[in-house]
């Protein structure tokens, strides 16, 4: 598998810096590409009166895969990231090699869910984004996280104190409108790993063995012991390696 290099998406609320605790051990197997999503991060928002969909992020992510001439990758990410994933899936399957779905579902969101998010971008517009930390952290880490690594805690709050409010908006707003994407999952016959934190509340074990029986080829589904939502950060060696044992154990075809 290491023909292929290894684009991971990063979550929502925060940024490509999010996969810095797995980075070197990531980069050192393969090569590793984590960009920022529109909005968020270093990457500006493009000026558009279209309604925000993860489609025109997808077209974003196939625009930098052209860029760095690459055909084909190990597509993946964590939470958002993994809508993300499904999105550039859904409009170029023949660009995904291999999918890494960390945190992550491939159903749309429910009514309440979707409305929520819908409020949650309004209120970011209109008071900006000084109330999303506090709001966020206690879905986002697990429970033994927040107990007992302040470190882990503090970083979060970092990462998602730094983002901008139109950018915080239109990722909501994006993923409230996403589709459910289960048929495309189960349509690409690709190597599959899914990681979900044991002590994870947003997309729990459960969304995570849904997601992994959808897929439709070989999948690999690894439990994080005493980790949240947010794993890259809570349990960096155990994800890593559970990365990297499926990236030795599992073939995957580099060309069409």
């Amino acid at each position: 598998m290491a023909e292929l290099p290894l684009v991971l998406l990063h979550a929502y609320p925060v940024d490509a810096r999010m996969w810095n605790p797995v980075r070197a051990r990531l980069a050192a197997r393969t090569r590793l590409i984590t960009p920022d999503q529109r909005g968020l991060g270093r990457t500006p928002l493009p000026e558009t009166e279209r309604a925000p969909s993860l489609d025109d992020a997808a077209k974003d992510v196939i625009a930098l895969l052209d860029k760095l001439e690459l055909d084909k990758v190990v597509l993946g990410g964590c939470s958002m990231g993994g809508y993300l994933t499904l999105a550039v899936l859904r409009a170029a399957p023949e660009r995904v090699g291999a999918m890494v779905f960390i945190d992550s579902k491939a159903t749309a969101d429910a009514e309440e869910a979707r409305l929520n998010r819908l409020a949650a971008a309004e209120r970011a517009e209109r008071e900006g984004t000084d109330w999303l930390a506090d709001a966020l952290l206690p879905g986002l880490l697990g429970e033994r996280t927040r107990r007992e690594r302040p470190d882990v805690v503090e970083t979060v709050r970092e990462l998602i104190e730094s983002q901008r409010p139109e950018g915080v908006a239109w990722a909501q707003r994006a993923m409230a409108a996403r589709p459910d994407s289960s048929r495309a999952l189960t349509e690409a016959k690709v190597p599959t790993l899914v990681v979900v934190g044991e002590e994870d509340t947003l997309t729990p074990p459960a969304a995570a063995e849904e997601l992994s029986r959808a897929a439709g080829g070989e999948t690999t589904l690894v439990v994080v012991p005493g980790a949240g939502h947010l794993t890259p950060l809570e349990a960096p060696e155990r994800v890593a390696a559970a990365v990297l044992d499926w990236l030795r154990g599992t073939t995957i075809e580099a060309v069409s």
